[in-house]
């Protein structure tokens, strides 16, 4: 498959219309047509439903799309790395990450103060689970990866971030449990919680609730998304149990657990990948922008002591 077809298919998966496609690409429509039906003699497959106004994506066609993105993604990444001169601290660094609160504010500084030493570095951020993260680590579509602990590094290289994550409950307001301060286990029993759809997450929950687990019913599972969370919440799916974020809804609160659970966070890259001259450069002026982090908030500590 050549890479100028791929990016033909995906204008068509896009527009889900061939002459707006056609048009967008600066080709004729039979042109397009034509390399679309040789894309689908050549794999074998019909890639789309074809009607009068539209077209979709059949099975076959949504995998496609998928790897199509990858790979695309991966070239235009490939050349914009190829392209920048060897003296100059430029190009782009991207890097896939969860939805956290606290060490995502302690990176987005980090990649402010980089940004203004070095005006010429964009960023690309990626959010996902950690499992996307890490498919896109190994595919080579990410340069960094920001993993909330427990998770396994052996594969990686790491900075531990500096900040830890506090896990809450998100209820609505006018629930019986928003008049406490903190949730214990025994506030629990008896309630629907809807939990995160990792395993590795819940089992953080499930060993902190131990034998109450037993007491509590699983209303829903989810991926990613602070803001589906809120509206399930807010709409009485149950009582949400997971990582603190920024609210931004008047419907709902968060009430920390207790006894608390804290997790860090580390910033990680391939043992096995390339390291470029731009990415040795941000990985030194993390773990200094890091250690500094650290000091300023122990030694604010202090002071409010």
């Amino acid at each position: 498959m050549e890479l100028r077809v791929l990016r033909y298919f995906l204008a068509v998966a896009r527009e889900e219309n061939i002459t707006r496609a056609a048009k967008l690409l600066h080709i004729t429509q039979p042109t397009l047509s034509r390399q679309l039906m040789q894309m689908e003699e050549d794999l074998g497959v019909v890639l789309f439903h074809r009607s009068k106004h539209h077209i979709i994506l059949t099975d076959d066609g949504m995998l496609l799309r998928r790897r199509a993105e990858e790979i695309v993604s991966l070239a235009d990444k490939t050349e914009r790395e190829l392209q920048r001169k060897e003296d100059a601290v430029s190009g782009e660094i991207t890097i896939g990450c969860g939805e956290t609160l606290a060490n995502m504010k302690c990176l987005a500084e980090g990649l402010a103060a980089f940004q203004t030493a070095y005006p010429d570095v964009t960023f690309d951020i990626y959010t996902g689970i950690a499992d996307d993260v890490r498919e896109h680590m190994e595919n080579g579509l990410v340069d960094f990866g920001m993993f909330i602990e427990p998770v396994d590094i052996s594969m990686y290289n790491f900075l531990r971030m500096p900040c830890k994550e506090r896990w809450t409950v998100l209820m609505r307001r006018d629930h019986e449990l928003a008049k406490k301060d903190s949730i214990s286990r025994e506030d629990l029993i008896g309630q629907t919680i809807i939990m995160a759809k990792r395993q590795s997450v819940r089992n953080v929950v499930e060993n902190w609730l131990g034998e109450q687990y037993e007491h509590i019913h699983i209303g829903a599972t989810m991926n990613l998304s602070a803001n589906n969370k809120v509206i399930a919440v807010e709409k009485n799916l149950g009582l949400a149990v997971g990582l603190e974020f920024e609210l931004t809804s008047q419907e709902v609160c968060q009430r920390p657990l207790s006894p608390p659970i804290v997790t860090g966070c580390v910033l990680t890259w391939k043992k096995t990948q390339f390291v470029s001259p731009l990415m040795r450069r941000f990985i030194q002026f993390m773990k200094t922008f890091f250690a500094q982090y650290s000091q300023n908030a122990a030694q604010e500590s202090l002071y409010l002591q």
